[in-house]
C-alpha cells in the first residue's frame, strides 16, 4: 500500500498547476526581475516574470509546431543556462514531461535515459550535442542553443540540428493554457540509488508547486529576495530549493553556469544576494577564500554543522533534509536553537519522519536508525519511478513509509545525519550506487567478482575504488577496465583505483564484507595524504 489523495479529498493545489504559477506570477510581479543569469563571461542577463513568461510561451508554441503535446517526454540535457529553465516551462505549459539528465553522464547512461524515458525530442547545447546523437540515433529531432551557455562554442554543433532559437520563436496561439491538471506528470529526474540503473522519478505538477510553496516557507524567502544557485539545476537542490522557491515567493534567483569559487564572492556581492545554498564541497571551496563583506541573511545546506560556518562566514545557517524523491525538505532546523553537528532539523510540515532500528523498531533518544518518511505520493512524495512499478512498489513498505537510505539519529535538538546506507557513495553533489559501478566492470568478461566502495577524498568526500579477482586467463585486467568505465560511467562515477586481489573479505554466507574493503580503503588515503604532505 502506498499513501496517496482519495479523488474527492481537497488538497493545497485544486484547479492549479505549474503554468498557472508562472502567468499568475507575470501578471502580479511583471518587470520584476525573476532570473538573472550570472555567465562565465560577459555581462549578467536579466529576465523579469512577465519577459520570461513571454519567453516559455513562444518556446512552448515552437515545440507544440513540432507535435510536442499532453505527456510526451522531451529531454532536456543542458547546463546552467536561461534555455534550460525555458524548455522546463515550456514543457510544463503543453502538459509536455520534461526530462533532464546529468551532463556528466556517459554515451551509455544518456542512450539508457533516451530509451527508457521514450524521448523523441531532445534540446540540448553545442558542448553536448555530439553525446546527445550518439546516445539517440532515433531521436526524431535533436533542437541546440547557439552558444554554451553565453560562451562561443569551443567546436561548432554537428550540421543538420535544429536551432533552438527557431522553436523559441513559436507562435504563442499554438500553446494556450490548458485546463489545469494538478497530478498530471510534470518532469522526471534520473537519480541514482541502489540498483544498477538510475531510476527516473517521477514528479507532477502538484509536486512542484509543493516544492515552490514549502521551499520558500522552509527558506524564509520573500518577494524583496535575491536568491543564489550555481548548483546543476538537473538536480533537485537547484530545480526545486533554489528556482521553485523564488517562483513561488515572487523573488529574484541569480544563477550561474556552474560553481566556482573564484567567482563565487563577485557574482553574489555584485547583485546583492541575500539567500542561497551550500553543499560540503562548495564550503571546502570557500574556506580557502576571503569572506568579503556581503547581503546574505541565510544559507541553507545539507550535512553540515550550522554554527561552524556560522563562526567562518557570518551567515546565519539551515541544516536540512531533503532528496529528488521527497520533492521539498521533510527536515529544516531553525537559526534560533543551537545545532548539533550534521542537523537536519525537525520534521516540516506535510511529512511524518520515522527513524528505525535494524528490526523496524523506532529507536531512542541518542540511537542511530534508517529514516523513513511519509507523505502524499505525487504532492509531498514523488508519483513514481518512470517505467518500473517494481522499483516503485520497494520503495515503500505496507503503511506507505519510504525509506530513504539515509542513516541517522535522533536527539532532542532534532535528527542528525550519520551517513547514507553503505551501498551508495556521495562524491561531492553526486550519488552513486556502487552497484552501477559494479555492473559496468563485470560486464567486461574481465573479473570474477568485483566490489566497489568509497575511498575518502579531501573535497569530495569519497570517490569510487574497486577491488577485483581477475577472471581466469585475465593477467591484469585494470587498463582495460579503466577504458570501460570511461566509455560507460559519467566521470564521477568512474574508480579513480582498482586494486587487484586474490580473494575478498567475506562475511555469513560467502558476502562480500564490504566494512573491511573501506577500512582498506581509508588507510590507503591517509597514505596518499602523508606521502603528498611529505613531498611539500
Amino acid at each position: 500500500m502506498t499513501v496517496g489523495l482519495e479523488p474527492s479529498a481537497l488538497h493545497p493545489f485544486m484547479g492549479q498547476d505549474l503554468p498557472h504559477l508562472l502567468e499568475n506570477q507575470a501578471a502580479r510581479r511583471g518587470d520584476h526581475p525573476f532570473l538573472i543569469y550570472h555567465p562565465v563571461a560577459g555581462d549578467p542577463q536579466t529576465w523579469s516574470y512577465a519577459a520570461f513568461h513571454e519567453a516559455v510561451t513562444r518556446l512552448a508554441g515552437g515545440l507544440a509546431a513540432r507535435g510536442v503535446g499532453l505527456g510526451q517526454p522531451v529531454l532536456i540535457h543542458m547546463d546552467n543556462c536561461i534555455e534550460f529553465l525555458m524548455a522546463w516551462h515550456a514543457c510544463s505549459r503543453l502538459g509536455a514531461v520534461a526530462v533532464t539528465t546529468n551532463t556528466r553522464s556517459s554515451v551509455d547512461e544518456l542512450a539508457y535515459f533516451i530509451s527508457h524515458s521514450g524521448a523523441r525530442i531532445a534540446l540540448t547545447e553545442p558542448c553536448h550535442a555530439a553525446n546527445v546523437i550518439k546516445a539517440g540515433p532515433d531521436l526524431a529531432e535533436v533542437a541546440c542553443t547557439a552558444t554554451d551557455g553565453g560562451e562561443t562554442p569551443d567546436t561548432p554543433p554537428p550540421a543538420g540540428l535544429t536551432p533552438f532559437e527557431d522553436l523559441a520563436a513559436g507562435d504563442p496561439a499554438l500553446a494556450p493554457l490548458r485546463a489545469p491538471e494538478p497530478f498530471a506528470f510534470n518532469s522526471v529526474q534520473y537519480t541514482s540509488g541502489s540498483t544498477s540503473r538510475p531510476k527516473g522519478v517521477v514528479w507532477t505538477h502538484a509536486n512542484a508547486l509543493w516544492g515552490g510553496r514549502m521551499g520558500a516557507f522552509a527558506c524564509q524567502v520573500g518577494p524583496e529576495d535575491i536568491g543564489h544557485a550555481c548548483l546543476p539545476l538537473y538536480h533537485t537542490n537547484a530545480l526545486s530549493y533554489s528556482h521553485l522557491s523564488t517562483l513561488w515567493a515572487g523573488a529574484t534567483l541569480v544563477f550561474q553556469r556552474r560553481f566556482s569559487a573564484s567567482r563565487f564572492w563577485d557574482c553574489v556581492t555584485q547583485h546583492g544576494c541575500t539567500w542561497g545554498i551550500q553543499i560540503p564541497f562548495t564550503l571546502k571551496a570557500l574556506m580557502a577564500k576571503p569572506v568579503p563583506a556581503n547581503s546574505f541573511r541565510l544559507w541553507g545546506l545539507g550535512g553540515v554543522d550550522p554554527p561552524t560556518v556560522l563562526a567562518h562566514f557570518g551567515i546565519p545557517c539551515l541544516g536540512w533534509f531533503g532528496m529528488t524523491e521527497t520533492v521539498s525538505l521533510p527536515l529544516v532546523s531553525t537559526t534560533n536553537l543551537k545545532s548539533r553537528i550534521g542537523s537536519m532539523g525537525t520534521p516540516t510540515p506535510g511529512y511524518e519522519i520515522e527513524i528505525r532500528d535494524e528490526a523496524g523498531a523506532p529507536v531512542g533518544f541518542g540511537e542511530t536508525g534508517h529514516l523513513w518518511i511519509r507523505g502524499v505520493r505525487g504532492l509531498s512524495l514523488f508519483q513514481e519511478y518512470l517505467n518500473d512499478p517494481t522499483a516503485t512498489a520497494a520503495a515503500f513498505d505496507e503503511r506507505g513509509w519510504f525509506k530513504t537510505g539515509d542513516r541517522v539519529s535522533l536527539h532532542r535538538t532534532g535528527v542528525t545525519f550519520e551517513g547514507r546506507d553503505r551501498d551508495m557513495l556521495r562524491v561531492g553533489a553526486e550519488n552513486v550506487a556502487e552497484s552501477e559501478i559494479e555492473r559496468v566492470l563485470l560486464a567486461t568478461g574481465l573479473v570474477a567478482e568485483v566490489a566497489v566502495v568509497g575511498k575518502p577524498h579531501p573535497m569530495l568526500d569519497e570517490t569510487p575504488m574497486a577491488f577485483v579477482i581477475a577472471a581466469p586467463g585475465s593477467a591484469d585486467p585494470r587498463p582495460a577496465l579503466f577504458a570501460a568505465c570511461a566509455d560507460k560511467l559519467a566521470s564521477f562515477k568512474r574508480p579513480e583505483t582498482i586494486v587487484l586481489v586474490e580473494d575478498l573479505p567475506r562475511v555469513t554466507l560467502g558476502k562480500i564484507d564490504k566494512k573491511i574493503l573501506r577500512q582498506r580503503a581509508a588507510k590507503l588515503a591517509r597514505e596518499e595524504r602523508s606521502e603528498k604532505a611529505a613531498e611539500r
